[in-house]
């Protein structure tokens, strides 16, 4: 087997996970090429009967009873048995040529270990015109058309994938996979309906720091479904916090953090400047850019002490 597809999923909206494996329905490599493995993370509807997988040779549906997508998505890297393996979220509908163009890319470029490319938003129903400010939080991007590779420098590349989409050689997960399991990450990833994030940018500075390359692809392309609550104030609003907050322990752990810690006390008077500094007030996007500067004072006030 070349290349192993991994869906990690939590009591998943039926449809859209159709849409998502009818995506992979639809490619171009030839399906006694990959195998297809969908992690269920202790989901409590049933999904699984509803879908049918006999239309390939070699997918399955296995479980992962303890909680939180960073333990489903080893669970799935445990029981691949590809060379390349291709995350795709539950909510993500691939290019019919996004396997066959992982394995080509990789072929060409030896020394890059994660790839990813475009993510173009496919809306469940009309976005507010203020939501383009926010596409990077949803998981969607365009960073134009031309390939870009990064290497370890100290800071969080633009190059490096996002998540959805994110294929990785198989051999450049094993310093991930030993920090995970001998206990060595502090970093939280989502579990249940929290929007704590990390995990894959935890997976791509590591893969950095074990000396390979990570790049962008454009001609790997794919859409990204987002219903209608995703574009809801008070869920960007809590997604931007955690993901703020969350981002700041990353850096740290991995001795990149720009920050300086500040005091807990520190942080109410942080918040009330910043209030007036964003006019959080005003609108709708200031309110949600200054909930995320909120969550960068709490991660700066829970760093450890130098």
């Amino acid at each position: 087997m070349r290349l192993s597809v991994i869906i990690s999923t939590y009591n998943p909206d039926q449809k859209r996970l159709s849409q998502t494996i009818d995506g992979l329905k639809s490619q171009s490599l030839a399906k006694h090429e990959w195998e297809l493995i969908i992690v269920d993370n202790n989901s409590s509807n049933y999904f699984h009967n509803e879908f049918d997988l006999d239309w390939h040779p070699s997918a399955k549906i296995i479980t992962e009873t303890k909680q939180g997508l960073t333990y489903a998505r080893l669970r799935g890297f445990n029981e691949l048995t590809g060379d390349i393996v291709v995350m795709v979220d539950d909510d993500n509908v691939l290019n019919s040529d996004y396997l066959e163009q992982v394995l080509s890319i990789f072929n060409q470029y030896p020394k890059v270990a994660s790839i990813g490319g475009k993510s173009s938003p496919l809306f469940e129903s009309r976005p507010p015109d203020w939501l383009k400010e926010f596409y990077g939080n949803l998981a969607l991007r365009n960073l134009g058309d031309n390939v870009m590779i990064s290497e370890w420098a100290n800071r969080y590349p633009q190059a490096a994938p996002i998540g959805a989409g994110m294929a990785m050689r198989r051999e450049a997960l094993d310093t991930y996979i030993k920090k995970i399991t001998t206990g060595q990450s502090n970093i939280s990833d989502r579990t249940g309906t929290s929007l704590t994030s990390g995990g894959d940018n935890d997976l791509v500075l590591e893969m950095l720091r074990s000396g390979w390359q990570v790049g962008y692809f454009p001609q790997l392309t794919l859409q990204h479904i987002i219903p209608a609550k995703r574009m809801e104030v008070a869920y960007l609003a809590r997604l931007i916090h955690n993901t703020n907050k969350s981002w700041v322990q990353l850096l740290q752990s991995h001795g990149i953090n720009p920050w300086k810690k500040i005091p807990k006390w520190g942080v109410l008077p942080r918040k009330i400047k910043a209030w007036v500094t964003y006019k959080a007030w005003q609108n709708k996007s200031s309110y949600i850019k200054w909930q995320g500067v909120c969550g960068t004072f709490e991660g700066m006030a829970a760093l450890p002490e130098n």
